[in-house]
């Protein structure tokens, strides 16, 4: 699970979910992405590994629902 920040727009954030952090930013950035390729180039701003899946996806839709974003905003 990682949140991106926009290096273009700091206010612009992202979040997503993948196996492969490091090969979904190089997509991200490369534009493969039709959600953030036009804030691009993005950076990481946070990461956070789960040993379970099905956490790590209930998670990443906890933190695109309204109290999670405000919980990002506080906390990342």
């Amino acid at each position: 699970m990682y949140v991106l920040v926009s290096e273009a727009d700091p206010a612009c954030h992202y979040t997503g979910c993948t196996a492969d952090l490091h090969a979904r930013l190089m997509t991200h950035n490369a534009g493969g992405c039709p959600h953030t390729a036009k804030y691009r180039p993005w950076r990481i701003e946070t990461a956070i590994a789960f040993r379970d899946q099905q956490k790590a996806i209930d998670f990443e839709a906890y933190l695109k629902s309204g109290s999670g974003r405000e919980f990002a905003r506080r906390h990342f």
